[in-house]
C-alpha cells in the first residue's frame, strides 16, 4: 500500500455521498505532557468530507482513522506554499533588475500572490476533487 496521511477522528454526519469526519488537530507541542499547563499548545478542530461507502456500517459518533495518499500532502505543500515563495521572489528580484524601486517590487511581490490565491480560490471545486479521503476499515 501506498504511504498515507492519517489522523484519528469522529464521524459527525452521514449522508448517502459525504460522511463528514471531525479532526482535532494538534500544534507542534500539542503532545507534550504538561500541554495542559501551557498556554503555547494549540488545537484546532477541521472536518474532513469522506466519500459514504455503501458497504461501510459506520454510525455517527465513531473513532475512525482517515487516510490521505502522502503524494496529495506533498502536492498540497507545494500549492500552498513552495509555488507562491517562487511567484514571490520572482516578481521581487525581475522588477528590482528592471530598475523598480523596492517598495513598488515588494508591493506587487505582494499583489502576484494575491492574485496566485486568488486563482487557487477560484479552482477549489476542481482542486478538491482531486484530494480524496478515505476512512482506513
Amino acid at each position: 500500500m501506498a504511504e498515507s496521511i492519517s489522523h484519528k477522528g469522529k464521524i459527525t454526519r452521514i449522508t448517502p455521498q459525504v460522511t463528514t469526519v471531525s479532526i482535532l488537530q494538534h500544534a507542534a507541542c500539542g503532545e507534550c505532557h504538561i500541554a495542559g499547563l501551557c498556554t503555547m499548545a494549540e488545537l484546532a478542530e477541521k472536518t474532513v468530507d469522506v466519500p459514504t461507502d455503501p458497504y461501510a456500517f459506520y454510525k455517527v459518533g465513531d473513532e475512525v482513522e482517515v487516510l490521505l495518499k502522502a503524494s496529495m500532502g506533498f502536492k498540497a505543500v507545494w500549492l500552498c506554499y513552495a509555488i507562491p515563495l517562487v511567484v514571490l521572489l520572482g516578481v521581487v528580484l525581475l522588477l528590482m533588475a528592471l530598475g523598480a524601486g523596492e517598495m513598488a517590487a515588494a508591493v506587487s511581490g505582494l499583489g502576484a500572490i494575491g492574485l496566485y490565491y486568488l486563482a487557487l480560490y477560484l479552482f477549489r471545486d476542481k482542486l478538491k476533487n482531486e484530494y480524496i479521503f478515505t476512512i482506513k476499515g
